[in-house]
């Protein structure tokens, strides 16, 4: 295990920093489970989800349970058949958890799941995971009665998004696990994720907040929601009741829960229109 990540850590820091970086998560590892859970699993090149196993692949985030909780609780809250299809666009999609979680508990037939990122190394992840969960793209010839997903390149930042991402709106649902760490946080990241993960998608601007502005800009466009329609965001620790406040001055939504993860920190910001 050591010289594999050696290696990997060579590759990505040099010979002299990876060396120091591999001591100093041996010793970190012998007193921090949760570190040596995530790098095995760095390692293994796979992490649990819900009931599903995705691939995980440096620089791209791995799926974290507490985002795994939230979606869980909205596949519960998402009512869509066969006969009345929800339109899905997930915002950073990174490794396509999210979508790809919900097109497997949804009923089949019923999402059509579209996914975008900046990140190229994020979109061919999401794709192959998409493929390892058996769930086909919508241009496929053998769809079926299948639920869809598809990655596709954008930034959430761009005024030109949907031209730029070839997306189609109006959505039912916005899903968003967004770079929210603020600067004076993400300097004091621990080497075990910065050195691993896109900055990109760790930091969300000096305040953190930078990204849900521009969702928020995004839900207040005439024709890009439909009417109904929800959007659920991941919030960093402290920040729900400043993105709740983005979401009702910005994108002028005024049904808006806030709930908490399973261990008590308000984590995921819902609003539906």
């Amino acid at each position: 295990m050591a010289s594999r990540l050696l290696s990997a850590l060579t590759a990505a820091l040099g010979p002299r920093q990876a060396a120091n970086e591999l001591r100093w998560m041996q010793q970190q590892a012998q007193s921090n489970p949760h570190l040596a859970t995530m790098v095995r699993r760095r390692l293994a090149g796979s992490q649990p989800f819900g009931p599903l196993n995705l691939l995980t692949r440096s620089p791209v985030l791995i799926p974290r349970p507490e985002t795994e909780h939230w979606v869980m609780e909205l596949a519960q809250r998402i009512t869509a058949t066969p006969s009345s299809p929800k339109r899905l666009l997930d915002l950073g999609t990174g490794s396509g958890c999210i979508p790809l979680l919900l097109c497997h508990l949804l009923p089949q037939g019923s999402l059509r799941a579209c996914g975008i990122d900046i990140s190229e190394h994020a979109l061919r992840l999401a794709t192959d995971n998409a493929e390892l969960c058996g769930t086909p793209t919508p241009t496929e010839s053998d769809v079926g009665n299948k639920n869809t997903f598809m990655a596709t390149i954008g930034n959430v930042l761009s005024p030109s998004l949907s031209a730029d991402a070839k997306i189609d709106p109006p959505y039912d649902i916005i899903t968003s696990n967004p770079p929210y760490i603020p600067w004076d946080e993400y300097l004091s990241l621990p080497r075990s994720v910065s050195a691993y993960e896109d900055p990109r998608a760790l930091f969300g601007g000096p305040d953190g907040l930078f990204f849900y502005h521009a969702i928020a800009s995004l839900v207040n466009r005439n024709g890009f929601l439909q009417p109904g329609a929800i959007v659920a965001l991941e919030v960093g620790h402290d920040q729900a009741q400043a993105v709740k406040q983005i979401m009702r001055t910005e994108a002028h939504v005024h049904d808006i829960e806030i709930w908490s993860d399973p261990w008590g920190k308000h984590r995921t910001v819902v609003a539906r229109l």
